[in-house]
């Protein structure tokens, strides 16, 4: 590689950025975390499958392809009790601190606005902190690829979605259509398919029809076009307040918007409302697991090898 290209690659991973969504209150796995830590925590912040807390350990994986100065994590301030040790080295820059779980949008949204006010031409990837990923580095490989894509397509969303192992009746599934062209790897959506019963989930895997793991990189720009789009009322209560992000009014305009906020989930009210505007790259070669219900969590350590000390009293009713 000679020096111009180098000097080329480096400018162009300065303007990529990771989102690590740790924001949320865990509440199907309470039962698990309560065994595990003691406490009402969310799951983000449990060692749930031994090593470090489930943030920490995503934050490790987020490392291997991306910058830990341009990684913003989204937090809830009810949980800062919690987060405070994980992220003390963080400058506040890096946290999006909500006063309240109102769903994924808005914290997907409040980050890309952080983020393009700093840098409006950005790629972002954004990661939820509740995943069982049985190798770092092949996924992150992954999100390479869907990177370098979205940089040559920067007009769509790329999700990534995973080759199914099961016919799993409590996942949302992907329907790829065809490649995009110049990316062999890279498929349009035809639709979503949330939740499906038994026989139709086995007939999506027949299919080749894809678990839709959240995790999914974007230019800055196309995220908060298709946020416009599918939630117009949303996006501008965010941007009456965009010019006064890294002020010191931001945290009392951001807890007043919360407080007349419902929640909005971001898959059932933007991504599914825009097929034409996604695509999907197909995850192979990796076991996934989300970690939403303990029966989850449990296959996970079944997966990989893994007896933690919570597990050594014996298995939990739910198992």
């Amino acid at each position: 590689m000679n020096h111009l290209t180098l000097r080329s690659v480096v400018r162009n991973r300065e303007s990529e950025w990771a989102v690590i969504l740790a924001g949320g209150d865990g509440t199907r796995l309470k039962s698990l975390t309560r065994k595990i830590a003691g406490d009402e925590r969310p799951k983000q912040f449990c060692s749930v499958l031994g090593k470090g807390t489930l943030l920490e350990e995503t934050r490790n994986r987020t490392a291997l392809e991306l910058a830990h100065e341009r990684t913003l994590y989204v937090v809830n301030r009810m949980h800062e009790a919690y987060y405070e040790s994980v992220l003390k080295d963080q400058p506040a820059s890096n946290l999006v601190v909500q006063p309240a779980n109102c769903g994924t949008a808005p914290a997907i949204l409040y980050s890309l606005l952080r983020i393009a006010a700093v840098d409006p031409q950005a790629l972002v990837a954004f990661l939820p902190s509740d995943h069982y990923i049985s190798d770092d580095a092949r996924f992150m490989a992954h999100i390479r690829a869907a990177l370098d894509a979205a940089r040559g397509r920067p007009d769509l969303v790329i999700l990534l979605g995973l080759d199914p192992e099961s016919p799993e009746v409590e996942y949302g599934w992907i329907e790829p259509a065809e490649t995009i062209e110049g990316h062999p790897c890279v498929y349009g959506v035809r639709r979503f398919w949330e939740k499906p019963n038994q026989l139709l989930a086995q007939v999506l895997q027949l299919r080749g029809c894809l678990w839709n793991s959240f995790v999914m990189v974007a230019s800055v720009q196309a995220l908060l076009g298709i946020i416009e789009s599918a939630i117009p009322q949303l996006y501008s209560s965010f941007i009456g307040i965009a010019p006064f992000l890294g002020t010191p009014e931001e945290t009392d305009l951001i807890n007043k918007l919360y407080e007349r906020m419902v929640e909005i989930n971001f898959s059932h009210q933007v991504l599914a409302l825009c097929p034409e505007r996604l695509a999907v790259l197909k995850v192979t070669g990796i076991r996934w697991n989300d970690l939403g219900e303990p029966k989850r969590v449990l296959a996970s350590l079944s997966i990989a090898g893994v007896r933690p000390h919570w597990l050594e009293a014996g298995l939990p009713q739910f198992a």
